[in-house]
């Protein structure tokens, strides 16, 4: 299993509404995700920043970027694009994590 951290920005006054869309999020991206290996999917808020932390293990690099390509994915990115900072094709910003430290 691979552990997998990143970071992405909300805008301001966005927090309650993102929490709102992910409670639950749509189960079509859900099997998406499963289906291409991921497991253990969290996102933290820091509340003072609006910086969102994410946590995915994942069985394989390349199947998680396919998630990338799914209709369920891209739809999802639209729906999100106004509460967050995004790429223009709608992608969420995200800042790849370097583990440091890890316990089992």
């Amino acid at each position: 299993m691979i552990r997998k951290a990143f970071v992405m920005q909300l805008h301001p006054g966005q927090e309650e509404e993102y929490r709102r869309r992910h409670n639950p999020i749509w189960p079509e991206l859900e099997a998406e995700l499963k289906a291409r290996g991921a497991h253990n999917y969290s996102i933290f808020l820091h509340p003072e920043t609006r910086q969102l932390f994410a946590y995915v293990e994942i069985e394989d690099e390349a199947k998680w970027l396919d998630v990338a390509s799914s209709d369920a994915c891209r739809r999802w990115w639209a729906h999100m694009r106004e509460l967050m900072e995004t790429h223009p094709d709608n992608r969420p910003v995200s800042r790849d994590l370097v583990e440091v430290f890890h316990l089992d």
